[in-house]
């Protein structure tokens, strides 16, 4: 049910095309059930009575219908394949669209190598379902119906062949469907597998390399590689087995025909023409229902990508567009937690509890904390990437759950934790979040972000190209083109989750100094783990356990927090901390 509403969606706003295909099917589809009527008036009043003429008269007929069924067939091909290919077009648009509006709670729930098969092989495949449904499976019923109707007006005794090879035949077929359906669902889970572990080898191929685990995870590829070919040769043997039970089936039933038929020719029951029509017919509704079985191969591997896809375009996005958001604001900057805390479903503890503070504009407010003390999904709540599970987060005096998603993040500039830079050149990603962005402000936000100098020495400079994920370049400059990207977009307030961890303690202190000199009237927060990153901010939070155990300037909190004391301790001599 979820394949036909699914399909149903969106092949409507296509119709005139489904109209196209079933006219011309049906036109093919008489054609063929014409036809041998035609050749057994040819046999049995033509030949029999050596009329030429008859003959050529019947046959020229014979001639120009066919002519006109290979012209409906090509046209119903093209609507059929321009409609197949407008469906997989619109799913892949309406499932990228509706990931695209997810929560990293949603992504993290699908899994990226899932949401990619789901958008590209799961679409393929409900794609292939139609096209051939499109060119199969609407004249399949015309051709079984209409032939078993001819049959019957041929000869009524020998059409009992029929009424027993039908149902034998389709028997047959389900057991061995039945059986197919399971084994689809299986395939493409373990196609999400495979999917699954070579993008985490091709991610970290880095590591993979440093500690000389090539063979680990060549093993580990060869084993999912072996449970998907494993799961599609189980599949492929029951579906060897469908054609030679049809052709068995086809077989037996002709030989049946010429037998019982060859007694009625002699008593002068039929004439030999009827014989061969009525063999025709009867291949023909074999065959109908041979194309009604290859469909009924690919309806459980679509109908099971059908509820994949279903799935993604039915979970709704935990961060929810306000339905009459708030379009605009008086404050600029202001950023307020008021009792924030938030957990992860069925989780046994929360991340955040009870989290308040107030970050204003010109000012720096820096989080710091231990591996896990919840510093990312604190910033990560500032732009909607989490909503709180209780209390308010509030940007510019509105909950962040009520602003226009645009205008929110129009005003925050994120550079996260992982610095992610897209296939093209230096300038594209810096023109990311402001594409009318003149050289001169490219060139700016990289003299702030402390980049210029090694772009200026790129070949190509400004126009130098970036490959996917930034892996072209060092780890600190991507940072730093990260930096510039959020500069460029100019928003007035800045996180910056741990995304100065890649530099030295001499281009931070530079970056930090341009920042202050740059940016001096927006808001900044910075989550860091070094503290000499943080030891200029005006006000410091501490975070334990999802926790604010210590708020001040860096001296205030020397003299009241025992937890940044050791943290301080833990990195600087005791000059440097004093």
């Amino acid at each position: 049910m979820k394949l036909i509403r699914l399909i149903g969606t969106f092949v409507r706003p296509h119709w005139h095309l489904i109209v196209g295909v079933v006219v011309f099917q049906l036109a093919q589809a008489i054609a063929s059930l014409y036809l041998p009527t035609l050749n057994a008036d040819i046999i049995d009043q033509g030949v029999a009575t050596g009329d030429t003429g008859y003959i050529l008269g019947i046959g020229g007929v014979m001639l120009v219908i066919t002519l006109a069924q290979v012209v409906c067939a090509i046209v119903a091909v093209y609507f059929g394949a321009k409609l197949a290919m407008r469906l997989g077009r619109d799913l892949r648009q309406a499932v990228f669209t509706h990931v695209g509006e997810f929560s990293e709670r949603e992504v993290s729930q699908f899994g990226a190598p899932s949401l990619i098969t789901r958008t590209t092989n799961d679409v393929q495949q409900v794609q292939m379902l139609v096209l051939l449904t499109c060119t199969l499976l609407v004249s399949a019923p015309i051709l079984a119906v209409g032939g078993v109707v001819m049959a019957l007006s041929l000869d009524v005794p020998l059409s009992g062949i029929i009424g027993v090879a039908v149902p034998v035949l389709l028997v047959a077929l389900a057991l061995i469907i039945v059986r197919m359906v399971p084994l689809f669902r299986l395939m493409q889970q373990r196609i999400d597998r495979v999917n699954g572990v070579l993008r985490e080898q091709l991610t970290g191929i880095r590591v993979v390399r440093a500690f000389v685990r090539e063979r680990v995870e060549t093993s580990r590829f060869e084993a999912a590689n072996r449970d998907v070919t494993d799961t599609a040769l189980r599949a492929g043997r029951l579906f060897a087995l469908m054609f030679p039970l049809v052709l068995l089936v086809m077989n037996v039933s002709s030989v049946a025909v010429l037998w019982f038929g060859a007694f009625r020719i002699d008593d002068g029951s039929m004439q030999i023409g009827t014989l061969t029509a009525f063999l025709t017919y009867l291949v023909q509704i074999l065959m109908a229902v041979m194309m009604a079985t290859f469909m009924a191969i690919l309806i459980p591997r679509a109908s099971v990508c059908a509820d994949r896809i279903t799935e993604v375009l039915s979970t709704p996005s935990s961060v929810v567009v306000p339905s009459s958001p708030v379009l605009s604001v008086s404050e600029h900057g202001l950023v307020e937690l008021d009792d924030v805390s938030f957990a992860y479903p069925k989780a046994a503890s929360p991340v955040l509890c009870n989290l308040t503070f107030v970050a204003s504009p010109g000012q720096t407010t820096a989080i710091i904390g231990s591996t896990g003390s919840g510093k990312t999904t604190l910033v990560n709540l500032l732009p909607r990437l989490f909503d709180a599970t209780s209390g308010s987060v509030r940007v510019d005096g509105v909950d962040v759950r009520e602003l226009d998603p645009d205008l929110l993040w129009g005003r925050i500039g994120l550079v996260p934790q992982k610095p992610y830079l897209f296939s093209g050149t230096v300038a594209s990603n810096l023109r990311y979040g402001r594409p009318d962005a003149t050289d001169e402000q490219l060139w700016a936000a990289l003299e702030t972000a402390q980049a210029r100098g090694f772009v200026s020495e790129l070949e190509l400079g400004l126009e130098s190209p970036i490959a996917q994920g930034g892996t072209n370049v060092s780890g600190g400059q991507r940072q730093r083109l990260a930096i510039a990207r959020a500069l460029v977009k100019k928003p007035e307030i800045y996180v910056f989750d741990d995304s100065f961890s890649a530099l030295d303690l001499a281009t931070d202190a530079r970056l930090r100094a341009a920042l202050r000199r740059d940016v001096r009237g927006a808001t900044m927060i910075i989550v860091a783990q070094r503290v000499s990153t943080i030891i200029d901010a005006d006000q410091i939070l501490v975070l334990e356990d999802g926790s604010i155990v210590g708020r001040g300037t860096h001296e205030e909190l020397l003299e009241t927090s025992e937890t940044y004391r050791e943290i301080v301790e833990s990195q600087l001599t005791a000059e440097e901390a004093a």
